[in-house]
């Protein structure tokens, strides 16, 4: 860089008018290479060889990537020179025209080129991309250049979202937006990050759900609503949960969980074909056919077929002395739902490959959900599962001010025995609710895990452009 200051020449300069990407090159050789009509390229250099008074490299952009050959009796020796200035990394813009090697390699014969940005970092060795994926995440902006795949996982994410934005502008949802910073957490059992308003002197939490703000908007007259969220929660990481993740809810007046079991085999099988061009997928190397109808089956139901025992009447110690005899890798806790959930997640969860909706969970499973209309020990609540993972979550909203301060109150129980996930009770929500809220079906569908499916990716992070890391430690 230094020397190429010294010799007059600016490293960064402003723009470049690019004429044409890689791909359009080789897709238009025939026209391009006739006419000898110039072509102006810019992208990064991947790799550089030369030849005496001539060399080749590589010049990615954001289509794909495509040869260039420079001769010192084209460009002039002085220029020619300058090239020992540029390294792997760089930027570079190149005019020059089209033709094929004798290979067979479409390339552009350079007549000019200029520095567009220098690189003070060399590349990984031997062009292979970062194989260590702590630095891979780390290094994302180097991750994507270097490892095939990777920048096409993050736009089929975008068109997957778009497909589906789509699919919900044209069924009369409307886009909404709802508080990140609430002064009370809610719409899902999890602990939250908290933070302090400085003028207002009050904390204030990261959402964990945008729910109780978006079922507020149906009290206020809306009747369909969505929302692509970001969502925080202060738990642990793995390979399925990120302390920020995306989310999209929705929320219907007069619907129940029947209607959003429909909306979501329909919105996501065609999702799916419009973003990706199939509706079969390949997760952990299994094919999997989204084209609706998908299967239906009770929790209890579920576990009954994996353990040959039915939950529904059961008390709690009987449900622990099950669990425990199970064997369970879970940390057990004495809590109805819990010890449920623990069962299903080790015994019935793993098999669910193929869409199935697991639908009417305990009461106690679901403090947000309507009790279900032929049995008041279960609500109206499903789950899906794809490829053993929850995709997506919905209830039949519950719209009962009375039972809802009732569920609060129980949460609030729990909370108050060390359950740091309980719910908080939200009085301006049950005033809401209170000023009279229709009925409701409601869908959340976590999208980091939906792409992971859909792009046959093993953890959320391979999904997340900058997922959260540990400190750099010193040196690194």
């Amino acid at each position: 860089m230094a020397k190429l200051k010294e010799l007059g020449i600016n490293p960064y300069p402003y723009s470049f008018q690019r004429t044409h990407f890689s791909t359009e090159i080789i897709s238009n050789f025939e026209t391009l290479s006739t006419s000898e009509e110039p072509v102006k390229i810019a992208g990064r250099i991947l790799t550089l060889r030369g030849h005496g008074k001539s060399l080749f490299f590589h010049c990615l952009d954001d289509k794909g990537k495509i040869q260039v050959y420079v001769k010192s009796d084209v460009v002039g020796p002085e220029k020619y020179a300058l090239l020992d200035l540029f390294d792997l990394g760089d930027f570079i813009g190149v005019t020059g025209t089209v033709f094929k090697t004798k290979t067979g390699e479409i390339t552009v014969r350079a007549t000019d080129f200029v520095m567009l940005s220098k690189s003070l970092h060399p590349l990984p060795e031997k062009w292979h991309g970062l194989q260590d994926k702590e630095l891979r995440y780390r290094q994302r902006y180097v991750d994507l250049f270097t490892t095939d795949g990777v920048k096409e996982v993050f736009i089929k994410r975008a068109k997957i979202i778009k497909a589906i934005r789509d699919y919900l502008d044209s069924h009369d949802f409307i886009e909404v937006e709802t508080p990140v910073l609430q002064p009370l957490y809610g719409g899902a059992s999890a602990r939250p990050f908290i933070t302090h308003h400085n003028a207002l002197d009050i904390d204030l939490y990261l959402r964990i759900a945008d729910e109780l703000y978006l079922k507020r908007l149906i009290a206020g007259g809306f009747e369909k609503v969505y929302e692509f969220c970001k969502d925080f929660r202060n738990e642990g990481m793995d390979r399925n949960h990120n302390p920020e993740f995306s989310m999209l809810e929705l929320y219907a007046a007069f619907w129940d969980y029947n209607d959003v079991m429909n909306l979501v085999e329909e919105m996501l099988n065609w999702a799916t074909r419009t973003a990706l061009g199939s509706n079969v997928v390949t997760y952990n190397e299994q094919k999997i056919d989204l084209t609706p109808p998908w299967k239906r089956i009770s929790l209890l139901d579920a576990i009954e077929e994996k353990i040959g025992i039915n939950l529904l009447q059961k008390s709690t110690e009987e449900i622990w002395n099950i669990a425990t005899n199970l064997d369970l890798r879970a940390n057990l806790v004495k809590n109805k739902g819990k010890l449920i959930e623990a069962i299903f997640e080790e015994k019935v969860q793993p098999s669910l490959i193929a869409p199935t909706f697991i639908i009417d969970y305990p009461v106690e499973m679901s403090p947000l959900a309507k009790r279900h209309r032929s049995n008041p020990l279960l609500t109206e609540r499903f789950e899906l599962f794809i490829g053993a993972g929850e995709i997506a979550n919905a209830f039949s909203e519950l719209n009962d001010p009375l039972d809802q301060r009732q569920r609060f109150e129980e949460q609030m129980k729990l909370r108050a025995i060390g359950d740091e996930e309980a719910q908080v009770l939200d009085e301006d929500y049950l005033r809401a609710m209170e000023y009279g809220m229709p009925p409701i079906g409601g869908l959340g569908v976590g999208i980091d895990r939906l792409v992971m499916l859909l792009c046959d990716q093993r953890s959320i992070r391979d999904v997340i452009l900058f997922p959260q890391m540990k400190p750099e430690s010193d040196g690194v």
